[in-house]
């Protein structure tokens, strides 16, 4: 009867929330010293300004490593996007951006008028950059992401990016799993929508391969869950989230070679996938530069000698009473040139506003990472 029917349907809508959805991430090859360097130089001018404004931000990704696909639109027009926790809208270049614009013709662009699902919003979007102006406007249509159908999701066509440095990025658009209340235009997003279809419980999590020799296989974001193959379940811990709009926590403290040296008596901490080294304050990460014996630094990277990494003294962050530990060549990143390596330290000094640190890729690839927007807590677990 009806009844039977309802509790059939329900069934179902409680199975497939409970499922997981998985996205092969791919990684693109680290670029050589000098592009790195170049950005970040533009990292450091933009991000504390994205971070003030919840705004977008673009130039921070050009140093980010880690892609997968989605399609927008029916039939699907597939791109490559970067998963980041650190801001929340979706967005894509747009067909409709200008003949002069030369991202345009270096990625793949959305074209509304070959989607028979697209829904016209055109809401207009702008974001000011040191280095140019995001523009855009949003439009609705089809997500797939994995296995995912999302319905009516809107998202932001690009028709201006700021700087020449995007354009020459190998991923065209950016998927935002930040929280809902830091995106741009109050535009509700992929997650928060996965979870109202009953898709996916607002549960995704991260596992980032830092496997060298192999640069396709970049690991898995899963959606809806937790895959326990990845990790040691004995080892997972959570801290809550101490403010939601960022995956922002309290952080202890962060000790190298068991001595405190920065974040001392407590701070404000984010898990950012858009990001790919650690962050934090100028004063705190000179304290860690002056403990390492680096060679010199220059353009905000910090040099060290290659030999020396092995002997490299650990550095240990502090969350909600565990300890969680980097060994040298963990922190610090190679770059291979035609006859010769080079050694840089994956920490980068900056002042930023509201929090004090981004634990980026180079903490992240290091551990299992779960984003649990059900009970608003980041764990972290040992890899198998």
């Amino acid at each position: 009867g009806p009844v039977a029917k309802c509790l059939l349907l329900l069934a179902f809508a409680l199975c497939s929330c409970d499922a997981l959805h998985r996205v092969q991430l791919k990684k693109f090859p680290r670029p050589e010293l000098k592009k790195f360097s170049q950005h970040i130089t533009d990292f450091r001018r933009t991000k504390p300004q994205a971070l003030s404004t919840g705004a977008i931000h673009l130039s921070n990704y050009q140093n980010a490593q880690y892609y997968g696909s989605i399609s927008l639109g029916t039939p699907p027009q597939e791109f490559k996007v970067l998963f980041d926790t650190g801001s929340s809208n979706l967005w894509v270049p747009s067909k409709k951006c200008s003949i002069l614009n030369l991202a345009c013709w270096t990625h793949h662009t959305y074209n509304s008028k070959k989607s028979s699902t697209y829904v016209r919003n055109d809401t207009k979007m702008s974001v000011q950059y040191g280095s140019g102006s995001f523009e855009g406007f949003l439009s609705t249509d089809t997500l797939e992401v994995g296995d995912l159908r999302v319905e009516h999701q809107t998202f932001a066509e690009a028709v201006q990016e700021p700087g020449v440095s995007f354009a020459f990025g190998k991923f065209d658009g950016i998927f935002g799993l930040g929280y809902s209340s830091i995106a741009v235009l109050g535009v509700a997003t992929p997650v928060k929508n996965m979870a109202e279809q009953n898709l996916a419980q607002p549960i995704f999590s991260f596992h980032l391969s830092r496997d060298e020799t192999n640069e396709s296989e970049g690991g898995e974001l899963i959606f809806g869950g937790t895959d326990p193959e990845l990790y040691d379940e004995s080892t997972l811990h959570y801290v809550p989230v101490s403010k939601k709009g960022y995956w922002q926590f309290n952080m202890g403290g962060i000790s190298l070679g068991g001595q405190s040296v920065a974040c001392k008596g407590g701070c404000q901490a984010i898990a950012d996938t858009g990001t790919s080294l650690l962050v934090g304050p100028q004063d705190q990460v000179q304290a860690i530069v002056d403990s390492v014996d680096a060679i010199y630094s220059v353009s905000g990277i910090t040099m060290i000698d290659c030999a020396k990494v092995d002997s490299l003294p650990p550095l240990t962050f502090n969350i909600n009473g565990r300890d969680y530990t980097l060994e040298g060549k963990d922190y610090v990143l190679k770059f291979s040139s035609f006859l010769s390596t080079s050694c840089a330290l994956g920490i980068q000094a900056m002042e930023l506003p509201h929090i004090q640190w981004i634990l980026g890729d180079v903490f992240l690839g290091k551990y299992y990472t779960i984003f649990d927007g059900v009970n608003d807590q980041v764990g972290f677990a040992e890899l198998k």
